[in-house]
């Protein structure tokens, strides 16, 4: 259809020309470590929340 590659054809291109990760210096996906520290930032946030609303008095 439309006279164009698979998408799986099209994505190995696309990585075969990508250059080698170096240690240590590339997290190997990045979209996965910016999620990471949403959840554990909104989890502390409400942890906080949480002990303040404790010692403030209020439920």
């Amino acid at each position: 259809m439309f006279h164009r590659k698979p998408i799986e054809e099209r994505i190995a291109e696309r990585v075969a020309k990508r250059p080698p990760l170096t240690e240590g210096k590339h997290f190997e996906h990045r979209p996965a470590l910016i999620v990471f520290c949403v959840v554990v930032t909104i989890a502390l946030v409400k942890v906080i929340g949480a002990f303040f609303l404790m010692k403030s008095g209020l439920r």
